[in-house]
């Protein structure tokens, strides 16, 4: 029997590393307010989950968690989650558009890399994350998303967005 749909029970404080991994018949899941961060690979290649509500309690989302969820086209990152894994994201196919709360303080490497149908990103943070590992920079999305996607940011904080790397690469920046 494969799993199809899970409701965590509101005991569970952390979803641990690899819990759902390759469940790829998955297509409904409840996360309850419980439960304060995703593990890495949490839901690696759940490819028919189209959406998933991340709780207000989450902080931290682990590498890879979302890795090729393919069908995933929703996604809500609440005002409470500070750390973003590398990879978190990585071959989101669905995914159109992403809100980034300006509560994160790290985005890892890769974390939105070949999410081929971003459309628009929604960035919040007055002060804009540059990249770096031990001095190198990487990015975040995938070359022709700089040229495909808009970035929407705050009002007034365009300067720091052109000065920032990576977001300086987007071709359309919409202050809202």
């Amino acid at each position: 029997m494969e799993l199809t749909s899970i409701s965590i029970p509101n005991s569970i404080i952390s979803i641990k590393d690899e819990a759902f991994y390759l469940c790829t018949k998955l297509t409904s899941i409840t996360i309850p307010n419980s439960v304060t961060s995703i593990g890495n690979k949490a839901f690696f290649d759940c490819s028919t989950l189209p959406s998933i509500t991340i709780p207000s309690s989450v902080t931290s989302i682990g590498d890879e968690a979302f890795s090729y969820c393919t069908t995933l086209a929703s996604i809500n990152i609440p005002s409470s989650v500070t750390s973003i894994g590398d990879n978190a994201f990585y071959g989101c196919m669905a995914l159109s558009s992403i809100t980034i709360p300006k509560s994160v303080t790290r985005i890892g490497s890769g974390a939105f890399y070949k999410c081929i149908a971003l459309e628009s990103i929604h960035y919040k943070s007055e002060k804009p994350i540059t990249t770096s590992y031990y001095g190198e920079k990487y990015d975040f999305f995938q070359s022709d998303i700089y040229k495909t996607a808009t970035l929407y940011i705050p009002k007034g904080f365009r300067n720091a967005y052109m000065t920032t790397y990576p977001w300086y690469n987007f071709q359309t920046i919409i202050e809202e």
